[in-house]
């Protein structure tokens, strides 16, 4: 089976935060899950270096666009690789193959016919000379009366044009915009509203989506798909590959999707390998994203993806809700927000994941607050799993010189085994946090069973019982360590490497006899004076 993980592109034009990871970060545990079954995965991200978010960037430091696309596509794959993101190939937007392929891809759907030109009107800063990016002007949502971007609404997710936004303001200098006729290709996306229409009811039956993207992808074809601009005047991007148009660029939401496409092609050619096998309808596919990205990815990629001839329409979109941050929206231009260089320099990379996972905004928002991030490390991670792994092998240190052997307890055998099968649809169906709490109700579970079969005592009793009771637990951690492996990879490889494992697998460990080698704790504590610490900088540090 071939399977396709594309996680969403962030901007170049500023750090990450842990909102970023919490939309991002089940691309992973499903590509790690995947892997592990022995399936052919092919994971594709990178960072979005075009567009107006780096312009404005650009702009408001005095610099050139490249440096600031260039500062921030360093640090992510810096971030990422620490949180552990294990990307088959991490791509930019500016390189000259995305370019390439989007290219095709804007040359194809010409020919087929779903783009044309146009005359429009487009909103024009007289004070700056320059038609304005939807980015650049800014005003009130005609829908919700929210103040909104011109390109979408954050609010209500209603997919805008410059020119409805009530009381338009340029971004660059506040003046109104005027309006001037321009000519403009559009892609006809009204085309595809049937074809989507019998897609989204076989997802509604199957709900292989997620409702946010079903119930968001229901209501845009209720209300009738629309020609989208595929062009604009912008400083950096793709140009439009048509004689006397080069100076426009291929309009952003068209042109970062293709990324994925891009990514996969380049991936391609650096494995001299074929891609076609994630590209065609027996493809199992996973989009990863927050929810304000999701008509891009169940409206307009699939509409791209068929009218370039590619049966490939998206079998999974999971499209998580927002992470708040004390009980408050996230803020990057109030400062208002954990930025994730910060966080990598003081806590465990698997701390983080634990609780993104474990808290994950899958159908409703989730808050991260730093006394819940500390308190779930110290109960959680160090307090069950942790304590449960020490106790265990360090026993075995001491009363059995680091080897022990025995029989199984044959109803816990039975217990493991299921669990395999259980966890691992749950993660196919994108139910992560489950999965999580599953495999901790495990880990409690063992050290229960610790505490109720007194080791201690049958040691002096029994030796032969203890012996089958530290198997038994030791048959826990090592089976935890592997499902634990998508969402912590640090502390399961920590575990592996304390057992001697074999390479994980997504099959049962089934040992008689285990060694233990150099074992150490596999968590720290956290002073609880951290809370107040990161409270305080928190505070000092918004605007």
């Amino acid at each position: 089976m071939s399977i396709l993980i594309g996680g969403a592109w962030p901007y170049a034009n500023g750090s990450l935060h842990l909102g970023h990871i919490a939309a991002l970060l089940p691309g992973d545990i499903l590509a790690r899950y995947y892997r592990l079954k022995g399936e052919s995965v092919l994971y594709v991200s990178g960072s979005d270096c075009n567009g107006t978010p780096i312009s404005i960037r650009a702009n408001q430091e005095g610099l050139a666009i490249q440096d600031i696309a260039d500062r921030y596509h360093q640090e992510f794959i810096e971030s990422f690789a620490i949180l552990g993101f294990s990307y088959d190939f991490y791509s930019r937007t500016d390189s000259q193959q995305h370019h390439e392929v989007v290219q095709r891809i804007f040359l194809q759907l010409l020919e087929n016919g779903y783009i044309y030109k146009k005359e429009i009107e487009q909103t024009y800063c007289e004070f700056d000379h320059q038609f304005l990016p939807d980015r650049y002007v800014e005003g009130v949502c005609p829908n919700c009366g929210h103040p909104s971007r011109g390109d979408q609404c954050d609010n209500c997710s209603t997919i805008l044009d410059p020119l409805d936004l009530i009381d338009r303001k340029c971004k660059i200098c506040g003046n109104e915009p005027t309006t001037k006729a321009t000519e403009h290709f559009y892609f006809s996306l009204s085309s595809f509203q049937h074809e989507l229409e019998e897609q989204v009811k076989k997802v509604r039956a199957n709900k292989a989506w997620r409702e946010n993207a079903i119930h968001l992808s229901e209501r845009y074809l209720t209300e009738g798909l629309h020609d989208r601009a595929v062009s604009r005047d912008l400083q950096n991007g793709v140009s439009v590959p048509v004689q006397g148009y080069e100076d426009k660029k291929v309009y952003v939401w068209i042109e970062a999707v293709s990324g994925y496409y891009s990514a996969s092609q380049q991936w391609a050619i650096d494995t001299n390998q074929s891609d076609e096998a994630f590209w065609n309808e027996e493809t199992v596919s996973y989009y990863v994203h927050g929810k304000d990205n999701i008509p891009f990815h169940s409206i307009i990629w699939p509409s791209i993806l068929s009218g370039i001839g590619k049966d490939a329409f998206p079998t999974h979109i999971v499209s998580n809700e927002y992470l708040t941050l004390e009980k408050k929206k996230l803020s990057t231009s109030k400062n208002w927000a954990v930025w994730v260089p910060a966080i990598l320099e003081s806590y465990d990379p698997d701390s983080i994941r634990y609780f993104l996972s474990a808290n994950a905004p899958e159908n409703r928002d989730a808050d991260f607050s730093w006394r819940e991030f500390i308190f779930s490390h110290n109960s959680e991670l160090l307090g069950a799993y942790g304590n449960l792994v020490n106790r265990t092998l360090k026993f075995i240190d001491k009363s059995f010189e680091g080897a022990v052997s025995g029989n199984l307890d044959l109803d816990i055998i039975e217990m493991i085994q299921f669990r395999y099968g259980e966890i691992g649809h749950l993660i196919e169906q994108g139910h992560f946090k489950q999965a999580i709490e599953t495999i901790f109700e495990t880990i409690r579970f063992g050290n229960k069973y610790f505490d109720t079969k007194q080791p201690w005592k049958e040691i002096h009793e029994n030796r032969e019982e203890c012996k089958n009771i530290l198997l038994t637990c030791v048959h826990i951690i090592a089976n935890c360590a592997q499902l634990l492996s998508p969402f912590l990879p640090f502390s399961s490889d920590k575990v592996k490497a304390m057992l001697n494992l074999a390479p994980f697998t997504w099959e049962p460990i089934e040992k008689s006899i285990y060694q233990t080698f150099q074992v150490s704790p596999l968590f720290e504590r956290i002073d609880l004076n951290q809370i107040e610490i990161e409270l305080e900088k928190l505070k000092l540090n918004a605007i």
